[in-house]
């Protein structure tokens, strides 16, 4: 598969070998988030953003499998450094209690992992991490050494936020009721109103979080007149644009509120960058657009593991306090994490990814502008979102997309998400967004 000619070729969505695997999977399968009936063959060719199914459809992916795949399929720029090493078995070791490493071997295993994740994370003072598996275990961590290092009961979270699907995360959860209902939380947790205007400011704010009498976290937290004492308040948590809430790229306005109401209490900003960090939004942290100084990460998906990032002080110093068998010892994981991150660094990834981003926008809004079915398309690098007139419209768009050879994802209500890879060249780009906006007039 060429990768600078290679186009989608849609022939039967879903096949009838797709149908039958789809089949065979749910035999035994717990029901789940199975968007589509499209079923990945891991043996055909695929290159980037472009994969092949079991049917021999190709497929343009701009899925990036949620996040996870920040350089497409098959990418040389990892897999051909990989290629360089003997890798051994097993390669899933109890890395909390053993160390791995070797001799004659330049593989970045879990200490390599660690010190690229601390140096892009210096301008936070960040200098200590700990390894997980999932993007939710980085955020239980994150909350598990604030509430160690604080020492208060309270929580303070936003609405339409997801932090993840374990009972410590979905207590932060303001998203969908169906991720928390009937399942025990934290009984301490408050929460506050989302900015969803890139534009607003204290004056023009309407989606609650500023009114007449200053911002609700500011009257929540006041110490003569809130109802919640802040120095009770161990950590506020939130996604510097939130995914499964909607693509909501909140304002400077409403960061810099929040920076000065952390900092006026002591209270600790953990930010969860699970699904906007890595270079995603061209930066390596969705946070660096923002003026806030996170005081702990957590972060995953593109990075394969799930990391959470502070400084020593933060973390407890107590032996055993925290651990994980298999977080800091996935040899292979913790390598591809590595690579991506000197992928990104050797490639300019971070400038592509915001070149890319702005020429998608641009594009997009000009082939989309006379359609009444497209209300907003927005973007920070690769972290694209296009919203709709109603979540039937949406739907019908994924649907017609992907026809055409596009998968796409839905988020929030009514918004389309997009995450291309980070070195998406003009011409993928062209052709995604073409194909999108085909979609759009089909279904309009």
């Amino acid at each position: 598969m060429d990768r600078d000619s290679v186009e989608p070729v849609v022939e039967d969505l879903p096949g009838e070998r797709a149908s039958e695997w789809v089949e065979y999977h749910h035999e035994h399968a717990a029901p789940s988030t199975y968007v589509y009936e499209f079923v990945w063959d891991r043996d055909a060719p695929a290159i980037g953003p472009f994969c092949t199914d079991v049917d021999g459809n190709v497929l343009m992916d701009w899925t990036g499998h949620v996040g996870a795949m920040p350089l497409g399929y098959n990418n040389p720029k990892v897999l051909d450094p990989l290629s360089a090493f003997d890798l051994v078995e097993p390669t899933k070791i109890a890395g909390q209690d053993f160390y791995a490493t070797g001799t004659d071997s330049d593989l970045p295993g879990a200490a390599g992992l660690m010190d690229r994740l601390t140096d892009i994370s210096s301008h936070y003072g960040m200098d200590t991490v700990f390894l997980s598996n999932s993007g939710a275990e980085a955020v239980e961590n994150a909350i598990k050494i604030s509430y160690d290092h604080r020492r208060g009961k309270y929580a303070i979270t936003f609405e339409g936020a997801f932090h993840g699907r374990t009972l410590g995360a979905l207590s932060l959860n303001r998203s969908k009721a169906v991720y928390r209902r009937q399942f025990p939380e934290i009984a301490t947790v408050h929460d506050a109103p989302f900015c969803d205007d890139r534009h607003c400011t204290p004056e023009s704010c309407d989606c609650g979080f500023f009114t007449g009498d200053g911002s609700v976290l500011g009257r929540m937290l006041d110490p003569e007149t809130g109802h919640v004492d802040p120095d009770d308040v161990s950590y506020i948590i939130f996604e510097p644009i939130q995914g499964e809430g909607g693509y909501r790229f909140p304002s400077d306005a409403f960061a810099t509120e929040i920076a000065d109401i952390a900092e006026r209490h002591g209270v600790p900003i953990v930010v969860d960058e699970v699904q906007t960090g890595l270079g995603r939004t061209g930066e390596w942290w969705g946070s660096d657009h923002y003026p806030f100084d996170p005081d702990v990460i957590a972060s995953a998906k593109a990075l394969r593991v799930g990391a959470t990032i502070a400084s020593a002080d933060v973390f407890p110093d107590e032996k055993g306090r925290l651990s994980s068998t298999w977080g800091a010892g996935d040899v292979l994981a913790c390598a591809q994490g590595a690579l991506t991150i000197d992928a990104i660094e050797e490639y300019d990834l971070l400038d592509n990814a915001v070149e890319r981003g702005r020429a998608f926008v641009e594009r997009f809004r000009d082939a989309t502008a006379q359609s009444a079915a497209v209300e907003d398309v927005r973007g920070e690098g690769l972290l694209l979102a296009v919203e709709f007139d109603s979540k039937e419209r949406r739907q019908a768009v994924i649907e017609a997309a992907m026809q055409r050879g596009l998968l796409t994802l839905g988020c929030g209500r009514k918004t389309l998400r997009l995450l291309p890879p980070l070195d998406s060249t003009r011409r993928e780009i062209e052709l995604g967004s073409g194909l999108l906006a085909d979609a759009v007039d089909a279904v309009a």
